[in-house]
């Protein structure tokens, strides 16, 4: 029988760098106390996350994991060293991801799967109570996606996107390579930050958004729905108007009121444009 690396070479695709694989799912069911909302951390180092919120009282977790290696030595290194670790206290479920690219103090010193000779996924899947509080994490390669939930969020993602929709909760989102792009069911009632250095930060809102919006771009522009008054003095700006929205451009942070005013906004895209959108027109465009 043909190795795997012998096998594309005969075929003439390119090799693999990690030929050796082993794959699996587990599912499992978390009970919370209904006396409060529960809370699930989420802290991945590769792969994607997904949220779903629905009614039961129950939090329901599939997982897939996948090892691959450049040998079969390493792989079974990987399956020894690498481990997902869940632990549930009271009404807090943590998942956390650990290996030899965790820090003493649980930070990161991922080198890439090329020093360790093998690669390890975890893609997590979950249907949550509706208004369960999250914290969310992952670096590379997966998206984090998260549906119908009204608990307070922390998501953030290193090299990939994040995705929030039929949100009526606040709280933080934030990419460092990708686009971020939250939908709201019932505009947001405390602060919340929606932010990406290298990517579009998209927000919309229900039309009768009430808010205060702190707004940053370096190179990018503002698209908004929404009239708008100006909280406090601003930088030099260019106001335009393309294909029928308004345009703010500046480099600077300035505020914007929408409506009477509200809770404070904060939307920062360093190397992408920033587009505050009304439900129902949003999706015409």
């Amino acid at each position: 029988m043909l190795s795997v690396t012998v096998l594309a070479f005969v075929l003439g695709l390119p090799p693999t760098e990690f030929p050796h694989e082993k794959t699996g799912t587990f599912q499992r069911t978390f009970d919370f106390d209904a006396s409060g909302p529960p809370e699930i951390e989420i802290d991945n180092v590769q792969g994607s996350i997904e949220l779903v919120g629905y009614d039961g009282a129950s939090v329901q977790l599939a997982v897939r994991e996948s090892f691959r290696a450049r040998s079969q030595e390493r792989l079974d290194l990987a399956q020894q060293q690498v481990k997902l670790l869940v632990s549930q206290e009271e009404n807090r479920l943590r998942l956390y991801v650990d290996g030899p690219f965790r820090r003493g103090d649980g930070s990161n010193r991922y080198r890439g799967p090329e020093d360790y000779g093998y690669e390890v996924t975890f893609g997590f899947a979950l249907r949550v109570p509706r208004h369960t509080n999250l914290v969310l994490k992952t670096i590379n390669d997966g998206e984090i996606r998260v549906d119908a939930v009204s608990g307070i969020f922390d998501v953030k993602n290193v090299n990939g996107g994040i995705s929030i929709t039929n949100a009526s909760g606040s709280g933080r989102a934030y990419a460092v390579n990708g686009d971020v792009s939250v939908v709201f069911a019932e505009n947001p009632a405390a602060a919340s930050y929606f932010g990406s250095l290298n990517g579009d930060v998209s927000a919309v809102f229900e039309a009768d958004l009430s808010a205060r919006l702190m707004v940053k771009t370096f190179n990018g522009d503002l698209y908004t729905d929404f009239p708008t008054t100006y909280l406090r003095e601003l930088p030099p700006i260019d106001l335009a108007q393309r294909h029928g929205k308004k345009v703010y451009e500046s480099s600077g942070y300035y505020g914007l009121q929408v409506g009477a005013g509200g809770p404070p906004i904060e939307l920062d895209a360093f190397n992408g444009d920033i587009r505050v959108l009304k439900r129902g027109l949003a999706g015409r465009r």
